[in-house]
């Protein structure tokens, strides 16, 4: 029997992920772009596309080896209609009917999912999550997102909206966030809330190497700047990550008040920072959450790391009638 692969899309407001995928989870060929959210949706579906075209070119590969398509996309998705009803670090893609535009271009049939759901997915088929029963998944990186897995079964809500968990409300009355409203986890604790704290601390005088870091251009300030400007012992980066660092402490905690979790897995770029930035959290979340459910959670770094959606997307393909 002929193997067929799944052509899995990662996009996110940073970066686009393409890949092969087979029915075990193994990539065999991905490629990894930046996605140039910013010069809007035309754009970012045109360099989809081209970027599909060449990892098919690369791997050797042709449609009639591909079994599906299947999209997992940071958004409020209606994946019963396949449509990307919004999506707040994706500028203009409102209601955009995504699988019907890879369904045509491509002839195959395209599934919708949202990035943080397929993570979850991937992670407790064949990551950090293996073993557990009850799984939350919390990706920090430009933007907040989550993921649910309740009793073995991934949960994704009547119309595959569920775990938006980015937008929980953490702080009345606090910053704005992009999806419009305000004290958002994902406002306060995320890449994009890091950086805008930072370009306002400067602009308001603060002292930082982050200048230095960044050639003087604040507006090129990143996350991986900041973490890097604190393990150098830069009093405004230690502050910022210690903020971030205790509003998702806070988002943690109700979760697991929430949902009684065996284990939250976190992922995305911030994971990355390490104990300066998870390890207080944590704790933050262990000191407020009840004390029953804050005792039997783990919290663990992904074991796929960047790899999380485009396998669990996948996995989500393969598992559709």
């Amino acid at each position: 029997m002929i193997q067929k692969y799944v052509l899995a899309i990662d996009l996110g407001g940073t970066k686009i992920r393409v890949a092969l995928v087979s029915q075990n989870g193994r990539i065999l060929s991905s490629i990894r772009q930046s996605s140039n959210a910013g010069k809007g949706k035309k754009h970012v579906i045109e360099n989809m596309v081209s970027i599909i075209k060449l990892l098919l070119k690369k791997s050797n590969k042709d449609i009639h080896d591909i079994k599906s398509i299947s999209m997992a996309i940071a958004g409020i998705n209606d994946i019963k209609r396949g449509i990307v009803t919004t999506a707040p670090n994706l500028p203009g893609w409102h209601g955009v009917n995504i699988r019907s535009m890879a369904q045509e271009k491509f002839g195959l049939t395209a599934y919708l999912i949202n990035d943080a759901t397929a993570a979850a997915l991937g992670e407790h088929r064949l990551g950090a999550g293996v073993g557990y029963k009850n799984l939350v998944y919390l990706t920090v990186s430009t933007g907040i997102g989550g993921g649910l897995v309740i009793d073995n079964k991934l949960y994704s809500g009547e119309d595959g909206a569920a775990g938006e968990l980015g937008h929980m409300k953490v702080l009345a009355n606090g910053p704005r966030c992009n999806c419009g409203k305000e004290g958002c986890l994902e406002a306060l604790s995320s890449g994009s809330a890091m950086t805008r704290k930072a370009i306002d601390a400067i602009n308001n005088g603060r002292n930082s190497i982050l200048l230095k870091l960044c050639d003087n251009d604040i507006n090129k300030v990143t996350a991986e700047m900041i973490a890097a400007a604190a393990r150098k012992g830069d009093d405004l980066s230690s502050e910022i990550i210690s903020e971030a660092s205790y509003y998702l402490g806070i988002g943690l905690s109700n979760l697991i008040n929430i949902f009684n979790p065996d284990v939250i897995v976190i992922g995305g770029g911030l994971s990355k920072m390490g104990a300066m930035y998870l390890g207080p959290a944590k704790k933050t979340a262990k000191q407020i959450a009840f004390r029953l459910p804050a005792a039997r959670v783990k919290i663990v770094k992904s074991k796929l790391g960047d790899n999380a959606g485009l396998i669990g997307a996948a996995l989500y393909a393969f598992g559709q009638k």
